[in-house]
């Protein structure tokens, strides 16, 4: 990444919480994730490829996991203790993969009445997400000199636990399964990258703890952020 010319004497704006889903499935000879290219008009990064995801909303706080996050898990996301939002950041990479790509992650259960029509239709089929089985991955935080910035954090789930078809609302271009091992010729983000190396140990086996990503000014820094 090349260090921006832009004007330091506005504050940097604040990241916005997001998730991701990260959707994996085993072949034959390897392991394969599902993404989609952002389209030409999107407001950030268009063209690259990503995983299902996007910000946290209101009614993700208010939809009922199966089971909640392992306990081990909401100190790792940078949420100030809040166990709530932890949860909720989960409920929303959940339900972004439903509706980006047409794919549900639920077991039998009540998410109860949110007052949305995406936890309604996991309602409708009586279908609440367990969180308890979902893997975290690593998070990061857009760079400072971007409008537009995230802190976005990352769980995997098997694409076995899925159900439904495959398709996509528009927001996502070209969503396809893509082999870990092999994504030359894509554009990513570095934090892709980085994720899609986290699991790929994982995968195999190999002690890959979650991954921080933070950018200051063109200078990539791990850190607590």
């Amino acid at each position: 990444m090349n260090t921006p010319s832009a004007d330091r004497s506005h504050p940097p704006a604040r990241p916005r919480d997001a998730a991701s889903l990260v959707i994996h499935r085993q072949r034959r000879t390897h392991h394969e994730v599902l993404m989609g290219r952002r389209g030409g008009k999107a407001r950030f990064k268009p063209g690259v490829y990503v995983f299902p995801g996007g910000v946290l909303e209101r009614h993700d706080y208010r939809a009922r996991p199966l089971r909640a996050l392992d306990a081990a898990v909401p100190p790792q996301l940078a949420v100030g203790g809040s166990a709530g939002k932890a949860n909720a950041l989960a409920m929303a990479a959940v339900r972004e993969a439903f509706e980006e790509a047409g794919l549900i992650y639920g077991s039998h259960g009540d998410v109860g009445t949110v007052g949305h029509e995406t936890w309604a239709e996991f309602r409708r089929r009586q279908l609440a997400p367990d969180l308890a089985a979902l893997d975290f991955l690593g998070r990061a935080i857009t760079p400072t000199f971007q409008p537009l910035r995230f802190h976005a954090r990352f769980f995997a789930v098997p694409a076995e636990h899925m159900s439904g078809e495959l398709r996509g609302d528009g927001e996502l271009e070209d969503l396809r399964w893509i082999r870990i091992d092999d994504t030359a010729g894509l554009e990513m983000m570095m934090v892709q990258e980085m994720i899609l190396a986290t699991l790929a140990k994982r995968l195999a086996g190999q002690a890959a703890p979650p991954q921080r990503l933070f950018f200051r000014w063109g200078r990539r820094n791990v850190v607590d952020a």
